[in-house]
């Protein structure tokens, strides 16, 4: 067994403990579960005689169980890092039978461009963003604002060096499911970047990391002496984080 396949059984039974946790500590899921698995338990029971009730029982307690499992954030972190070890070993064992993933979610690429112009105001101010697919945030001039963004799945490009930030603690703030990022940042620009995943590596400047289910902290050269700083806080089940100076 390979070191790879022990990490992924680990985490996988971690994140079933999980599931188990969330759902013993939330009593309306809890009751729900048990009936589940009772009606399914009493529609499989051999000696009772197949019949459309026993038929309709087993498929209500399914739905029942599967309701359950995805109500809980665990399940679904279960889910992706099983779809992201598959991808990842399928890409590896068969590099040809990689090449039909090429278009799934998390290989589509954003692009955010940022620009600035004058004050505009902020207060109640609504927007979208999309979770999936092509994606171009500022692809008009507006007032730089923090960034605060959440991506399910995809490759992302975050673009500052045609912005000059304020000379103040700006901040880019990300949660994502899957996918790579790399962020352009101006030179001379004091940057802070905090990055936490299960599973992926970190490029900043010339420093190199690779983390599994691992937080890191990294400071720029003379991040205290630059009037202008960025913090970049990022959350990702599984991808790499590059940050560029331009």
């Amino acid at each position: 067994m390979t070191r790879n396949l022990r990490m992924f059984i680990l985490v996988e039974a971690l994140l079933l403990l999980g599931t188990l946790y969330d759902i013993f500590k939330n009593i309306p899921l809890l009751i729900c579960a048990v009936i589940a698995v009772f009606l399914i338990f009493i529609s499989l029971e051999k000696k009772r005689p197949r019949s459309n009730t026993s038929s309709f029982t087993l498929v209500l307690g399914s739905i029942m169980l599967i309701f359950v499992l995805l109500s809980t954030m665990f399940f679904w972190l279960f889910l992706g890092f099983g779809i992201v070890f598959f991808v990842k070993t399928t890409k590896r064992a068969f590099p040809k039978a990689g090449k039909k993933f090429k278009n799934a979610p998390w290989n589509k690429k954003e692009l955010v461009v940022v620009e600035t112009t004058e004050s505009t105001e902020k207060n109640g101010k609504k927007f979208k963003r999309q979770w999936l697919g092509n994606q171009r945030i500022g692809d008009s001039i507006y007032e730089w604002d923090d960034i605060n963004i959440t991506i399910f799945a995809g490759d992302t490009i975050i673009d500052l060096g045609n912005t000059l930030l304020p000379k103040d603690d700006n901040v880019v703030l990300m949660r994502k499911g899957f996918g790579k990022t790399r962020i352009l940042v101006p030179v001379g620009t004091g940057v802070m970047l905090e990055h936490t995943t299960l599973s992926g590596k970190v490029t900043f400047e010339t420093q190199k990391f690779e983390l599994q289910n691992e937080s890191v902290k990294i400071y720029s050269e003379h991040y205290d002496e630059n009037n202008r700083k960025l913090k970049i806080i990022t959350n990702v089940l599984a991808g790499d984080i590059e940050v560029i100076f331009v």
